[in-house]
């Protein structure tokens, strides 16, 4: 079965932990704003900006979405940080991952206290596409062992392009999630049970991006 956000009413400026639309935002300074065009989403965030799905995924499932950042002269247009989180949930609160949602406000070391995985693509000014598993549970300790890297490109066949559109696939199926883009698959891990549950975020870093044909199938 495939969910898709047809109705998608994004507007207006969002403060840290604000509803709007289907989304979950956390924004760092409340700056980042939204807007439906057809069936994309536009997002400029001038500071950090994450974008929880609100229901939490489990067993086996696939995300997929088109994204482009866009270089077009605007005062954020940003060539890095198209990221995401996936499989995220709270060590802290089990049963209530938006407990501490206020006190993350888009500040992306505080993501340091989920567990999730994450690719960053086009990370470190468009210089890196890395894969990292995070361990919320170690929240404090260095960083390299809050979140050990799991796989990095550095080539620019995988990083960004300008108003390039990504079709990205996040799958979780059969004991293995992996990350595709453009139909090649870049990175893979095997789960333990349960280990793909949890929720789904958009993380963007300064930047100027559209979201289209964003879609969740249950396989």
């Amino acid at each position: 079965m495939m969910l898709r956000l047809t109705t998608l009413l994004f507007a207006g400026l969002l403060a840290a932990c604000n509803h709007s639309g289907q989304w979950i935002s956390e924004s760092e300074g409340g700056s980042a704003s939204l807007a439906e065009r057809g069936d994309t989403l536009e997002i400029v965030a001038p500071e950090g900006l994450t974008l929880w799905y609100p229901e939490p995924l489990s067993g086996d499932y696939r995300i997929r979405y088109d994204a482009t950042v866009v270089i077009g002269g605007g005062a954020h247009d940003r060539l890095a940080d198209l990221n995401c989180f996936w499989a995220a949930s709270d060590p802290q609160h089990p049963d209530d991952f938006f407990a501490r949602s206020a006190w993350r406000a888009g500040t992306f070391a505080r993501y340091n206290s989920l567990d999730l995985f994450y690719v960053g693509y086009g990370g470190n000014d468009n210089t890196t596409t890395r894969f990292r598993k995070y361990h919320g549970g170690r929240f404090g300790a260095p960083a390299d062992e809050v979140k050990p890297l799991l796989g990095q490109y550095t080539d620019t066949a995988h990083l960004l392009r300008p108003n390039r559109p990504l079709r990205i696939e996040i799958t979780v199926a059969c004991g293995r999630t992996t990350y595709a883009a453009d139909g090649e698959v870049l990175f893979s891990r095997e789960l333990a049970p349960g280990e793909g549950d949890g929720y789904f975020g958009l993380r963007l870093l300064a930047n100027h991006t559209l979201i289209a044909n964003f879609g969740i199938e249950r396989l």
